[in-house]
């Protein structure tokens, strides 16, 4: 058996047995299904690090189908999500979606480091949910091939008077343009300037902004519309009850 270390988060986890647990894990290099054998246990040393969105490092066995967990050292608990079930029901949202959108064997670096920063603004900032749901949907969809044209109107390519964004184009129109598209949809210059900031800035950077209340259903009515679009299927805010 080979054994490997690992920095990654838990994304998923089913109870095996009566102590054990199947865990899925993001790391880097993709998706990893690993099994932790006495994790359940109360005194086990494994139980706080193979908890549901706990960032670790792991030290794995790799066998002959799927990996096994030796032991690990907890980095971040997101212990805010945990406690707030707003939070949480918003981070179980993303997660549903990364889970989606990633593999084995892949490169998910930049994948990860959002999924990351994005917890991160839901678990120890006050920012709108709503605004860092639709900040991570446009930023991965950035990540995954999907980037608008932002400089300009798709069609004409004049810079002035963007007022739409055209998910059929895959990114701005400008007022003449985008009263011919059915399906664009007509945004403020405050949600086109937030649009170009997401796609634009430093990945540490993404969260560093507000929007008005009106700017921010702008901002969600496309990002959502977006990616439901893009990778062709609709993803819905289920509560906890």
């Amino acid at each position: 058996m080979k054994q490997v270390k690992v920095n990654g988060i838990i994304i998923g986890e089913n109870n095996m047995g009566d102590f054990d647990k199947m865990l899925t894990i993001l790391t880097h290099t993709g998706k990893i299904e690993c099994s932790a054998k006495g994790s359940r246990r109360t005194k086990s040393l494994l139980l706080a690090g193979t908890q549901f969105l706990c960032f670790g490092e792991y030290m794995l066995f790799k066998g002959s189908e799927i990996y096994t967990m030796n032991s690990c050292e907890t980095i971040e608990m997101f212990y805010n999500i945990r406690t707030d079930l707003e939070k949480l029901t918003y981070a179980s949202y993303i997660t549903k979606i990364i889970k989606d959108v990633t593999y084995e064997n892949q490169n998910t670096y930049a994948t990860l480091k959002l999924f990351l920063n994005t917890l991160y603004a839901i678990s120890e900032t006050d920012k709108n949910l709503e605004l860092i749901l639709a900040i991570f949907k446009l930023r991965l969809l950035k990540i995954l091939g999907f980037l608008p044209n932002v400089n300009e109107c798709v069609n004409c390519k004049i810079k002035d008077g963007i007022t739409y964004f055209s998910i059929k184009d895959n990114g701005f129109k400008c007022i003449s343009c985008g009263k011919q598209d059915n399906g664009a949809i007509k945004i403020s210059d405050s949600t086109k300037n937030a649009i170009i900031y997401i796609i634009k800035s430093d990945p540490k950077k993404i969260f560093s902004f507000n929007l008005s209340q009106e700017g921010i259903k702008e901002l969600e009515l496309v990002s959502t519309i977006y990616l439901n679009e893009k990778l062709e299927k609709e993803y819905k805010l289920e509560r906890f009850t």
